[in-house]
Parts: C-alpha cells; structure tokens; sequence
C-alpha cells in the first residue's frame, strides 16, 4: 500500500490548459473512412471532396410558376406542362405554355411569365417577358466534376440535400466515433434532492447531450453507474467498447479515487495527468493498450464540465478528423480576476461590449454556466483581465 501511495503522488506537473487540448487533439486518431446512405450519414465528416458527377440542373427549367413563351408578347397560350413531363415540346414565336417551377421548359423558350404577372384574357397572355427571366439554365448551380465541397465537412441538412441534387445515394465520410460514460460514487442518487449524505448526480444528465453534440455517439443503454469500487472500475474499463471512456468522479488521488490504480493495473499510459485550471484542475486522460482513450473527469460538476469541454471535446474533433478550433478574443470591460499560475474558466454572458462574468462559477455550481453564454479563458496572471479568449459552453458550436 505505501509503494502505491508513492506511485499515486508521483503525478506529473500539471500541463497548461492550452497545452492539455494540444496534447488530446494529437493522442487521438481519426476514424476510417467509410461509404454510407445518406441517412445514416448526418453528423459524420465527409472523409472526401463532394463531386458533382454530372450537371445541375441538368436541363433548362423553369424558376416559377407561370407561362413559358416565346418572343415578345402578347402569347397565345396552348397547353401546360406539368413537372414530370419527359418531353415538353417545342415553343414557336408567340406560343406560350402553362409551367410549374423545376418543370424542363420547351425548346425555343425566350423567358418564364410569373402567374403573379400574367394577364390572361380567354387564350391570349400578356405580361413582362425579359429574355432569359426565371429560367435556371442547365448547369447552372455545378458542372460535372465540380468539386461542391472540400473533405472535411460536417455533413448536415444542407449537405445531404446537396447530396441529393446532384444524384448521390452515399457519401465517403469518417464516422462518429463512440464514447461510453460511467459515473462512480457510494454517495450519488439520482431521484430527487440531495440530502444528507447523498448528493443528486448532476453530472450523468449532462453527458448524453455533452456527447452528441460534439459530435460523437454514446454507446451502449447510456450513462452507467458503478460504486466505489476499484474492481468494478477495472472490470468496466476492460470490458467497455468504445473508442473513448468518460470516467466520472474517481480522477482525484482520494481513498475513493480508483481510476489511476485502475488505469495502473491496465496498462495504461497518461497523455494528460492534471491540468494548470480552475476549475477542472484534476483532469486525465490515457491510453489503453488496446488504443482506447479514458477520459477522467473531476466528481465536481462544473469542473466536469470544464474537463469535456477541454480535453473530451478536443479528442472527438480529432477522431471526427477535424482540426482542433482557435478560440476568438473578447474583452472584458469590467476585468477579471486572473489566477497566479492557473487558467480560469468564467461563465459570461456575452453583450455589445463584451464579455461580463456572471459568478456562481465554483467547481460545484452548474447555475452560472447554465445561465451563461459561454465560458471566458482567463490566462494565468498577477491581477486583473481586460481581455479573454471564448469557449463555447456547446460543444457543437466552434
């Protein structure tokens, strides 16, 4: 036990809080490209460019509801042709056509006459005819071959509509990678208030939404709890599939704390051990011999919070095969008190002259960061901050 305990103080130094994001972002690797159907592809990254294999549109059609004529008016209107039609005919001058928008206009087409300004008397149309008005022409929005977007795209609503004009069932893209939460601790209940002796669990509500919205899926029936337990703690961490494992409440060096004796016992190798912040200070994260990362977050809730945002949220933007976001600067016209040799994270709300720090940002609050727009990266310092960098209090946010 006395070897043990020399092996839990013998920690590294704590690394910078910039530094820490540098280092999850590169310990964590992208996931394999891979083909899939457009609806199973939201929320992944396309893992090639987006190529147009032919013309859109691949015709001249009609931008409005109206007639399509030819020559200068007024027309006389011979039929209309619905969206579907194969063939839609030819036009000769001063012949008009009834059109819906997205219907192939005839050949010989000069321009389309909105219903809106169409004057329609029995079989005789007049109305304002600009040459080329309301017609997309064909090739319009991309010529085949163009690339429409880069690799490394979200793939979100626009994209598979995108997608889906230009004629693609699937697309190449690097999937969500997998992350599986447990949240340890004899004291936790998870009904009802705290009271003496049991503490709310505040911390397993926040990670399913935490998790999706960086980016990743939660594996699994969802948040799992276990006990104080070193055991149990190894045996879960063993067994548990998924490219990364959030641990929640044992990352501190208490006689509760089993997740570097765990991690000890596996193998496993510390990219980050302790992080120079406030609060958040007792965050990890290591590396399985398997590859798989764990991710330990402080048993505070805030501070848990903190940990996601920044080493969780940086390890899944890699494994998404993206880069690790710049913070923008802000400033703060009040100041903010800086911390001699830590960063701090403040809850602010964000207005037209800047950054305002809210309070109720202790390890173990959540309401100012509930209430806050974002979270202000104070850098280390002898006094007072009258700038700061911004992290999104959302994950899905950059």
């Amino acid at each position: 036990m006395e070897d043990e305990g020399r092996g839990l103080r013998a920690r590294r130094a704590a690394v910078a809080w910039d530094l820490a994001r540098v280092l999850a972002h590169a310990a964590a690797r992208p996931g394999k490209a891979v083909s899939r159907g457009l609806a199973e592809a939201d929320g992944c990254v396309l893992g090639t460019p987006l190529v147009s294999p032919g013309a859109v549109p691949p015709v001249d059609r009609a931008a409005m509801d109206g007639y399509a004529v030819r020559g200068p008016g007024p027309w006389r209107v011979n039929g209309h042709l619905e969206a579907g039609a194969a063939d839609p005919g030819t036009l000769t001058d001063g012949q008009a056509t009834g059109i819906v928008t997205g219907a192939a206009i005839p050949t010989g087409t000069s321009s389309v006459v909105r219903y809106e300004d169409a004057v329609v008397t029995g079989d005789r149309l007049e109305g304002p005819a600009d040459d080329g008005r309301h017609i997309r022409r064909a090739g319009e929005e991309c010529q085949p071959g163009d690339q429409l977007l880069p690799a490394g795209v979200v793939v979100g609503p626009a994209v598979l509509g995108l997608a889906a004009t230009v004629g693609l069932n699937r697309l190449t893209v690097i999937p969500q990678s997998t992350v599986a939460a447990l949240v340890t601790g004899d004291e936790l209940v998870h009904r009802g208030p705290s009271g003496p002796g049991r503490v709310r669990d505040a911390i397993g509500p926040m990670l399913p939404g935490l998790i999706t919205r960086a980016g990743a899926q939660l594996v699994g029936s969802g948040v799992r709890h276990l006990p104080d337990s070193l055991d149990e703690l190894t045996k879960a961490l063993s067994e548990m599939q998924a490219d990364l494992i959030l641990v929640s409440g044992s990352s501190a060096a208490g006689p509760a704390d089993h997740l570097r004796p765990a991690l000890s016992s596996l193998g496993a190798e510390f990219v980050v051990d302790g992080v120079a912040c406030r609060p958040g200070h007792p965050q990890a994260l290591a590396r399985l011999a398997d590859g798989r990362l764990v991710l330990g977050l402080p048993g505070n809730p805030f501070a848990a919070l903190v940990a996601f945002l920044t080493l969780g949220v940086a390890t899944i933007t890699r494994m998404r095969g993206l880069r690790l976001p710049e913070l923008g600067h802000i400033a703060v016209p009040g100041g903010v008190r800086c911390h001699p040799t830590s960063t701090r994270l403040v809850p602010v709300r964000l207005t037209a002259h800047g950054a305002v720090p809210i309070g109720h940002g202790g390890s173990a609050m959540l309401r100012g960061p509930a209430v806050g727009d974002a979270l202000a990266v104070v850098a280390p310092g002898p006094a007072e901050a009258i700038a700061a960098r911004l992290l999104p209090l959302d994950p899905g946010i950059t």
